[in-house]
Order: structure tokens, then sequence, then C-alpha cells
């Protein structure tokens, strides 16, 4: 993203921190082998998507430890999903699933003119909380229509 570029305010960067930037050096070096490159980048989206899950709702649970005695935690709210824009967007399934082994995945392919060539979302996705994997997100056309997809 260029500096002056405006996000929508459902959108997040992930902060630069020094393990952040020294992944993203890896992966742009030309001299990184193909198996570290594959490591790198599953890291690094691994990040992206723990970023995501935290800014997504819990609510307070009490369970019962292996002792028998209760904890106070929290769980994630109902009605999380994850949509990957098929082309590179399934590369993050993997790391989503990673992090909730249950969650809900549906899937989108868009044309290079923006238009939507197949959708498998979960019926009451209107109603869900969307986390859109897509690992080459920008400010381009293509993207821009899933987020204002009609379904979401």
């Amino acid at each position: 993203m260029e500096n002056g570029d405006v996000l929508p305010d459902n959108v997040y960067l992930l902060e630069p921190t020094d393990q952040v930037v020294e992944l993203q050096t890896i992966l742009m070096d030309r001299e990184t082998d193909h198996s570290d490159f594959v490591f790198y980048a599953d890291r690094l989206m691994r990040l992206v998507i723990e970023e995501g899950l935290n800014r997504l709702p819990y609510t307070s649970v009490t369970v019962e430890t292996p002792t028998r005695f209760p904890y106070e935690g929290i769980a994630f709210a109902r009605g999380n999903c994850g949509v990957s824009i098929s082309r590179s967007g399934e590369a993050m399934e993997h790391a989503l699933r990673q992090c909730c082994r249950s969650i809900r995945i549906g899937k989108m392919l868009l044309a290079d003119d923006t238009r939507l060539l197949y959708a498998r979302l979960m019926p009451d996705i209107a109603q869900r909380r969307v986390l859109l994997l897509y690992p080459l997100l920008s400010a381009s056309s293509l993207e821009c229509c899933a987020l204002t997809c009609p379904n979401f």
C-alpha cells in the first residue's frame, strides 16, 4: 500500500514489528530457496490470521481443569468464518485451520474484470464476521469486488 492510500475501517495492516520485517525480508530475498520460502510464508500468513482472530469478539466461559478447579476464560463468539479468494487465498486456509479447527471456510473465484465466477458461501454469511483470505490484498478492483460482494 502506498502512503497516501486510505484503507476501509474494516481493513487492518499487520504492525511492522522486527519479526514481521525479517519475514518479509526473507521472502523478498532472491537467494531464499523454495523450502525456506514456503516455511516463512506460512509463518507470516499465520501471524496475519492471528491478528485477524484477535479482532473478533469473544465470550466469557468457565471450564473445569483436569484437577477439577474452575477456570474463567474466553471462547470465540459464534458466527465467525473465513472466505478464500481462489487463485491464492487457499494458501491462507491452512493457517486459519491451524488456529481454528472447526471454522467454516467459503470460497470465491473472481475474473480479472471483477466478475464473480463462483461462490460457495454460507447461507447466513451476512450475519457472520468474515476473515477474507487473500494474501495479495491491494487497492485493486479485484479484491474490492470481494469486499463489497452483495452476499457479504
